[in-house]
């Protein structure tokens, strides 16, 4: 792997907030895709967007604010410069794909860990990343492909908390690498529609969960995975230990939906489809919930509604935004 310092972002201020653009250096971007290619794996495509919906709208980059765009952009050069002076350094390689990542370049940061990849074939932390971010830009095969590999190659490995590229308030990492992974797969599932395996990929979450975000997480996927089957005894079964006060520090959206399930909290409560202001990332979380809820409860065309506003936002890399894309796909496909 040659050693290069890559530029990515042109900066356009658009009232208040950070537009990030793909940059116009292609004598850059085209030495990336040779690297990818002199290594024998398939090229990301390069167009300006990162991804193209369910729905066919393409997907751009969301803007971010002056002051988190500037620290991701600082954390983003520290990175560059580790992979710069440590270019066979597993470390180095994960770091730079996810700092790319939070900084919402998606396909860059799945050749960063491709060409990784090509170091480490056996690393299950490298088909983690990978494999979330092929999520992320909606192709599901690939993302349950590599997501497969990192359950096969992390089976003997002791399990290890992942440090946090977006800490929590309280900065203490919440989830192991093993747990991602098995979380990611089980999304990667739940999105083909492959309910069963979902529900086995999340079984493995809730079994390796030691603490409250951790159980809360999975346990909400678990259970509107169960209820895509009509298995509504198992998945009311989950609740038992779902508790109003719990040690949540970051999956706060996920607790509120199971209380919402259990009929502590109300709909309207979580999600507010009247609410003036623009919606926010955890809007996408309860919006999904709360759709779904609807959906359960016989008001499909109020489901309709909400994954309809939720549209609107620009989180499309948001778990829930992603949901509620595939149940208006189907939709459109079954009319």
């Amino acid at each position: 792997m040659k050693q290069r310092i890559i530029g990515f972002a042109l900066i356009l201020v658009l009232g208040g907030c950070i537009q990030i653009e793909n940059t116009n250096d292609t004598q850059v971007k085209k030495s990336i895709v040779s690297d990818v290619s002199n290594v024998g794996a398939e090229v990301v495509d390069e167009s300006e967007h990162e991804a193209v919906s369910l729905l066919g709208v393409k997907l751009f980059p969301p803007e971010l604010p002056q002051k988190v765009l500037d620290k991701r952009k600082k954390e983003l050069e520290e990175a560059e410069a580790n992979f710069n002076n440590n270019p066979d350094s597993l470390e180095s390689i994960i770091w730079y794909g996810r700092r790319l990542a939070y900084l919402y370049q998606y396909k860059y940061a799945i050749q960063i860990f491709t060409l990784g990849l090509s170091k480490f074939p056996e690393s299950y932390k490298l088909y983690r990343h990978r494999g979330h971010r092929y999520l992320t830009i909606r192709q599901f095969d690939k993302a349950i492909q590599d997501l497969e590999k990192a359950v096969f190659y992390s089976r003997t490995a002791p399990v290890e908390m992942e440090e946090d590229g977006l800490p929590n308030r309280r900065n203490i990492p919440r989830n192991s690498i093993q747990y991602n992974i098995w979380y990611h797969l089980g999304l990667a599932y739940y999105m083909k529609g492959n309910y069963d395996k979902s529900v086995s990929a999340y079984k493995k979450c809730i079994a390796i969960s030691d603490n409250d975000d951790m159980l809360v997480a999975a346990t909400d996927w678990l259970y509107m995975t169960y209820r895509k089957t009509g298995n509504l005894a198992a998945a009311e079964a989950l609740l038992e230990p779902i508790k109003s006060r719990m040690n949540v520090i970051e999956n706060y959206a996920y607790h509120n939906r199971l209380l919402m399930y259990k009929g502590i909290k109300r709909p309207e409560q979580l999600f507010n489809p009247n609410k003036s202001q623009k919606m926010a990332i955890d809007d996408m979380t309860m919006g999904y919930g709360v759709g779904n809820w609807y959906y359960y409860n016989g008001d499909a065309e109020k489901a309709k509604a909400i994954f309809g506003q939720m549209m609107d936002s620009p989180y499309w890399q948001a778990f829930g935004f992603m949901a509620a894309e595939v149940e208006l796909s189907n939709l459109k496909v079954g009319s």
